[in-house]
């Protein structure tokens, strides 16, 4: 009798040991991921995150789920990454601004001029792909996917056909842009530092005469409404990345983690293909709407590229590691050349 009751006993508290476990993994499960982006209600990146946080639900029958602060709610990529160091929030859609203060190297993929077109963007970025991340797990976060932003351009009051022009101006610089204040220095321009969420009030009250972004970026924010010219020569590439704090991705249940990974790359691929359309479509808008398509010469082009070489020289190893640009140039050697 004895060894049934002890059998018995055994036998309770072992179920009962499971039901603790399932509950403490259920509640492990459970994770309301915040994630903030300057993304506006009714872009395609809100869509994309919309259509990710329905699908992640569903997947995950509702134990994980994103919270999305859209449209610089929460400020700029500066605060957004802030906000992410104290815990404030989980995750961010950064641009290569946002993402190179977290891992430096990553500023390589802006420099001015450096890439042709976009099938060398997407080359470079899967040949550096591993470095990128590696860096930015070493920093604290995980990449949940790649997307971009795209090829930004000079957008101004005053027509901009060479480097002159521009020292006529009052220019916008994006606040803790190395790259961007050499070359304004470069060129002899007092910049004027404000945050994306200012730039349409600085551009209204005559603070900036110019400002550089991608078409659907000068859309979506508004800056067009406050321009007259666009000038057609693409300036840099900027890439978009959502990324999340490590120790916070290493919370959400295994399983789980793979799931993200998988639908965040697959969707933020789909979105890279829907940017570039808008992107081509977005200048159209903006002629439509009376703004003038200005194009330099081949030799004022030379112009601003030879300002970007001299001003190149002055950043050292700021902005990026000269063993990171040399392996991007070779990488482009090699694709250019056709040694894929």
């Amino acid at each position: 009798m004895h060894k049934r009751v002890v059998i018995k006993i055994v036998g309770l508290s072992l179920v009962a040991s499971l039901f603790f476990i399932q509950a403490a993994e259920s509640r492990v499960k459970s994770f309301v991921i915040k994630i903030a982006t300057l993304a506006p209600e009714g872009s395609s990146w809100m869509k994309t995150f919309n259509t990710l946080n329905s699908e992640i639900m569903k997947t995950t029958e509702n134990q994980v789920r994103l919270r999305i602060y859209s449209g610089g709610i929460l400020g700029d990529e500066t605060d957004m990454l802030r906000k992410m160091q104290i815990g404030q929030i989980h995750s961010a859609a950064l641009t290569s601004g946002g993402l190179s203060v977290l891992f430096k190297e990553i500023n390589i993929l802006q420099i001015p001029f450096i890439f042709q077109n976009y099938r060398e963007v997407d080359y470079i970025l899967t040949k550096m792909d591993s470095l990128f991340k590696k860096g930015l797990e070493e920093n604290g976060y995980v990449l949940l996917g790649w997307s971009e932003v795209g090829f930004i351009y000079m957008m101004s009051k005053n027509p901009i056909y060479s480097v002159n022009d521009i020292k006529k101006m009052k220019v916008w610089t994006w606040e803790g842009s190395k790259m961007a204040k050499v070359i304004f220095d470069e060129a002899g321009v007092a910049a004027i530092p404000l945050s994306i969420p200012d730039v349409l009030v600085g551009l209204q009250t005559g603070l900036v005469d110019v400002v550089y972004a991608p078409p659907t970026g000068a859309i979506s924010l508004q800056w067009f409404t406050k321009i007259k010219y666009l000038t057609d020569v693409p300036l840099a590439y900027v890439v978009g990345g959502v990324v999340m704090r490590k120790d916070t991705f290493k919370k959400i249940h295994r399983p789980f983690q793979s799931t993200l990974m998988e639908k965040f790359q697959r969707h933020l691929d789909q979105l890279k293909a829907v940017t570039r359309n808008e992107n081509q479509e977005a200048i159209k808008v903006m002629a439509k709407h009376g703004v003038k398509i200005i194009s330099p010469s081949k030799n004022q082009i030379s112009e601003f590229k030879s300002l970007w070489n001299k001003a190149r020289g002055r950043l050292g190893n700021k902005a990026f590691s000269k063993m990171a640009f040399d392996e991007m140039s070779s990488y482009l050697e090699d694709y250019r050349r056709g040694r894929k």
